[in-house]
């Protein structure tokens, strides 16, 4: 049995035109001790889908119109207030995107830790405050007795995030959800923050559920991958398997956009995707991919293909894998 089960699950929210479905039919796992990738563009239905499984969607105007969220085989989706705050930070932590606005500019980092400690564990203020400056030094915080009393402004963006990772470990949980974790990094941080999130997960025994819209940022870090598309999953398939044939349309163009070199003198021809995510008030007829995609015909515009099963391990929801596969994966070069 998998750590976290999600299976069937429909979030609408109300709007001034309507009830629109964010999530429709999601169904996902993330396994004991493994690291599990969720992608699609912005607009998927990726942060619903963290925000779910947090209890944390604002009711109105979201509403949970069915399925089941299960960790640990118990049931999240039928807890109340009291439940889901025993569960988060204790059972379930999570890294927001932007550092900057999760944290509370008046308080110091390390007094934000501290309360984070004493909310979980029952610990003294002295040992609140010895466990948060070896959090800061287990996530790679230069000098951490000293830097446990500075605030957020005075911290580099790579070291807020660290941060935020050290509140998300401070209840110890079984399973971390890490939502953009390097949004507004530069490259280089960004790898850091991706390698310590692996080598927590490594050294905790943690399950993680990465969430992203770069398919290059899953790349080495994770298990496996689910690959999202206007609130639904189009793919899933074993990380190494997806990056070396996908089967679904929509996960080749995420491919296919990730900036490639070819050579010393050679260019790598970008493509894209494109138009955007569509309008869930107003989706297409069929595949809600069918406008956007290279090898959509009439057959595609009847309904929106279900996931199936392919090889091993492997689930697309396309009736034209057969035609992908056949294509090459690799821009070609460009003279």
């Amino acid at each position: 049995m998998a750590l976290l089960e999600i299976r069937d699950l429909s979030v609408s929210f109300r709007t001034e035109s309507g009830a629109v479905r964010a999530l429709d039919g999601v169904s996902l796992d993330v396994p004991r001790g493994k690291t599990v990738g969720l992608v699609g563009e912005s607009g998927s239905g990726k942060s619903v889908t963290s925000l779910a499984i947090m209890g944390l969607l604002p009711r109105p105007p979201a509403r949970l119109e069915g399925g089941s969220i299960k960790l640990d085989g118990r049931e999240l989706t039928t807890l109340d207030e009291r439940g889901l705050r025993q569960v988060r930070g204790r059972h379930i932590g999570m890294i927001f995107q932007e550092p900057m606005t999760s944290l509370n500019p008046v308080f110091t980092v390390g007094f934000q830790i501290m309360e984070a400690l004493r909310a979980h564990r029952r610990m003294s203020r002295g040992e609140a405050r010895t466990r948060a400056i070896a959090l800061l030094d287990r996530v790679g915080i230069p000098a951490a007795r000293e830097r446990i009393d500075a605030y957020p402004h005075q911290l580099s963006g790579g070291m807020r995030q660290r941060v935020m990772i050290a509140i998300a470990l401070a209840g110890e949980p079984e399973l971390l959800i890490a939502d953009e974790p390097t949004t507004a990094l530069d490259v280089t941080i960004q790898a850091q923050i991706l390698d310590l999130l692996a080598d927590l997960q490594r050294d905790l025994g943690m399950s993680v559920l990465l969430i992203t819209h770069d398919l290059g940022v899953v790349a080495g870090h994770v298990h496996e991958v689910f690959v999202m598309y206007a609130g639904k999953i189009v793919e899933h398939a074993p990380t190494a398997s997806l990056f070396a044939e996908p089967l679904h349309p929509y996960t080749r163009g995420l491919l296919e956009s990730v900036p490639r070199y070819v050579g010393n003198r050679g260019k790598s021809r970008l493509r894209t995707i494109p138009g955007t995510v569509p309008d869930l008030a107003h989706l297409p007829r069929g595949c809600r991919f069918i406008e956007r995609c290279g090898y959509a015909g009439p057959d595609c515009g009847f309904e929106h293909p279900p996931l199936l099963p392919f090889d091993e391990g492997r689930e697309a929801a396309c009736i034209h894998v057969a035609r992908v596969r056949a294509t090459p994966i690799l821009p070609e070069a460009a003279s």
